[in-house]
């Protein structure tokens, strides 16, 4: 990360404070960040400073940070007032999947930021070709693909859209190390971006298995916990690949890929759940049924293991071998 960038001197904005907005906030205070924050739901104006202050505390209980919340809070300002985005030289939007909401949250941020600010969106699905063109500057606008909780996990998707400026993307690459991420800077748009393609592709998979009765829902989740779940918080599918033996997939995948579900369809399991109102641990009923305890006792183990798995993946960062190479080359 080089030495010039000064997070203390960026002013950055946030709009939308939800459960993602409000996780990304705090990764940009632990950043030491001043943050703009903007409720456009009043009612979030309501929960965003207990989920901010929590999600500090609890970092800083874990060794995530070293100081008290209030020495971050100093730097946040929570509002409804869009104008008071005018100093952001970067604003995140973090809204809904709507195409015309986000467009007017754009003309809002448009008429205050500066022209040369950066405009980002957090969107997951909505291609950011298509979203550049609801602003008024589509060059200064990118995609910023977070995953929850933003403030602990590594994972950040930088992703430029047919008329981005690259210049301005790498700029927001070498910035995101300073959020503690390791970031994949995605060159050419794409729907789904980069994770979401890979994860749907196996999601669609573990659909079919259930559906068609070779596995159950459970079983799945084994399957994903002990065989996914065991490497990829060291490497991805290709270093996987070249770790345990290059040819022997070459041979797999003759065979196998025929036989892969390919359906476009949304699988019949998961919209059974979401008509009958199945948010998941949200209201205790999803793919798998929970009390009111076992689904307060899931989120708690599920923040619990965050820190945990993130402690876990500091020790094998990405150039950790070329670390390795480089202490060998000291002595």
């Amino acid at each position: 990360m080089p030495e010039s960038i000064d997070t203390k001197k960026i002013h950055t904005g946030v709009v939308g404070l939800g459960l993602m907005g409000c996780s990304i906030t705090t990764c940009l205070l632990i950043a030491e960040h001043p943050v703009v924050a903007v409720a456009p739901i009043p009612e979030d104006l309501k929960h965003a400073e207990k989920r901010i202050t929590e999600h500090l505390r609890r970092a800083r209980e874990e060794g995530l940070i070293n100081n008290s919340p209030d020495y971050y809070l100093t730097r946040l300002t929570i509002t409804e007032d869009y104008g008071l985005l005018k100093d952001c030289s970067l604003a995140i939007e973090c809204t809904i999947e709507n195409i015309d909401i986000k467009r007017s949250v754009y003309d809002k941020i448009e008429r205050v930021i500066a022209p040369d600010a950066l405009l980002t969106s957090n969107t997951s699905a909505i291609p950011i070709s298509v979203l550049q063109k609801q602003t008024a500057h589509p060059e200064r606008f990118f995609g910023l693909h977070w995953t929850e909780p933003s403030h602990t996990t590594r994972f950040l998707e930088i992703i430029c859209g047919n008329l981005s400026d690259v210049k301005k993307a790498e700029y927001l690459y070498e910035l995101s190390h300073q959020w503690g991420k390791e970031p994949i800077l995605v060159r050419k748009d794409i729907r789904g971006f980069i994770t979401n393609r890979l994860m749907y592709a196996m999601y669609r998979e573990a659909f079919y298995l259930v559906e068609n009765g070779y596995a159950t829902v459970e079983d799945v989740d084994r399957s994903c916990r002990n065989n996914a779940g065991y490497f990829m918080t060291l490497v991805g599918v290709f270093r996987w690949m070249d770790l345990t033996g290059v040819p022997a997939y070459h041979t797999v995948m003759k065979d196998l890929f025929p036989t892969l579900n390919n359906d476009t369809a949304v699988p019949h399991l998961i919209d059974d759940i979401v008509m009958k109102g199945g948010k998941g641990i949200a209201n205790a009923h999803g793919f798998y049924e929970y009390t009111e305890e076992e689904a307060r006792l899931w989120e708690e183990t599920f923040k619990e293991f965050n820190y945990e798995i993130r402690k876990l993946a500091l020790k094998y960062p990405a150039d950790v071998v070329k670390k390795k190479l480089q202490r060998n080359n000291k002595t």
